[in-house]
């Protein structure tokens, strides 16, 4: 399974940004995706996921101002960001929990995205 996180950018603080991270290979159904972030100097934090029945939880830092979504026939997830904020810089992740094939057997993996930088500026 590779994923590829799109959507970052250059951004003002106040403005939205729509972060994608789309699913290719080979595997039987997604299940969570789930968001992180690295902020400069910091540790990698989580920062929202969405459960295959599309219940969505957020770390506090985002809450309210951020909207995590899924398009199952895409393959798909979507992190739209609103408000940003200068502390919101950071490089974002995405990950998803693929049920794959594993020497004949179906079994759960977690494949993780390169990442994808935003930046806000005031």
């Amino acid at each position: 399974v590779q994923l590829q996180a799109s959507g970052g950018g250059l951004v003002q603080t106040g403005e939205s940004l729509t972060l994608s991270c789309a699913a290719s290979g080979t595997f039987a159904n997604l299940n969570a995706w789930t968001w992180h972030r690295q902020r400069p100097g910091r540790e990698r934090e989580w920062v929202a996921s969405i459960t295959r029945t599309n219940i969505s939880t957020y770390a506090d830092s985002v809450k309210g101002r951020a909207a995590v979504s899924r398009d199952t026939a895409k393959n798909t997830a979507y992190l739209l960001m609103n408000n940003l904020k200068l502390d919101d810089t950071a490089v974002y992740y995405c990950n998803v929990d693929a049920l794959v094939a594993r020497g004949g057997r179906w079994g759960n993996s977690v494949y993780w995205g390169q990442g994808t930088q935003v930046t806000v500026s005031s």
